[in-house]
């Protein structure tokens, strides 16, 4: 049994401000080490419940967070940016049987904490064949097209409703619960490690792979803050403006679609300007 972990940072223990996971600051330098106890309570239960093989893919930012001195010995980390299918990485070689999503949070334009699609702003809705879509949802569908159940979720509590929309057969963990965008009430490491262990333990038996899902076409659209970044956008090819600040794409299937929004928001992120947007 081998389970793939996406480790993203938003929904790790204790997280609840932009200082906390801004890969420099003196916060995200100090949640760090909350983020690598919930990834590594989560190794330590899928070994528990008899994984052979645990790979965790780091899907924040820089993807350069996790602490691997850390981490226990028998698992390995693929660290660094600039991946084929980016934040479930891995999934495309056939021999992952599950999927865990670590550190998820609700997406744009949603209650959550640190809410977000791939940019922290800028984006203010995305939706997939008109369903509002988070990176968790995005993503399943990316691994669905491998035949990799999403089997583990942990983030916030609203993170954990999300989830029941795109998994409705993974285990959630809920490590905070949802106050505003920037508070949430926290439990300590010790128990989030502890659920997040025996969550894990038990979502095992869920990893079984099936025949890969052919839903598509996919149609993505993303809505912006300003005017101008839906022109920039629309440089992609296949991207097209619908209105003022929105743009849609079709794609054929979810990994030409992930790598089409990764294009998109890569324009996007470089129109942006610091004072106005």
């Amino acid at each position: 049994m081998k389970i793939l972990i996406s480790a993203d940072m938003e929904g790790a223990t204790g997280v609840t401000w932009p200082e906390d996971v801004l890969p420099g600051a003196s916060q995200w330098e100090r949640c760090r080490s909350l983020l690598t106890s919930d990834v590594n309570a989560a190794v330590l239960g899928f070994y528990d419940g008899g994984a052979d093989q645990v790979l965790i893919n780091e899907a924040h930012s820089t993807m350069r967070n996790l602490l691997l001195e850390k981490l226990d010995a028998r698992a390995e980390l693929l660290t660094g940016r600039h991946k084929n299918l980016s934040m479930v990485e891995g999934v495309q070689h056939g021999d992952v049987d599950g999927i865990a999503f670590v550190g998820y949070h609700t997406g744009a334009g949603a209650e959550g904490v640190l809410a977000h699609t791939y940019l922290a702003n800028s984006i203010t809705g995305v939706w997939l064949n008109g369903l509002p879509a988070s990176e968790g949802m995005l993503n399943a569908h990316v691994v669905a097209e491998y035949g990799v159940p999403v089997i583990l979720v942990t983030g916030d509590d609203l993170t954990c409703v999300d989830a029941a929309g795109y998994a409705p057969d993974a285990i959630t963990v809920a490590v905070k619960d949802h106050v505003s965008r920037y508070a949430a009430v926290c439990r300590t490491p010790a128990r989030t490690a502890a659920d997040i262990r025996a969550a894990a333990t038990e979502a095992a038996r869920l990893a079984v792979r099936y025949e890969p899902a052919r839903g598509g076409p996919f149609t993505v659209e993303v809505e912006f803050d300003a005017e101008h970044l839906s022109l920039a956008a629309a440089v992609v090819p296949g991207v097209e403006r619908r209105g003022e600040r929105r743009v849609a794409y079709t794609s054929g299937t979810m990994y030409e679609g992930i790598r089409t929004f990764k294009a998109v928001t890569t324009v996007v992120s470089a129109a942006v300007e610091e004072q106005y947007g």
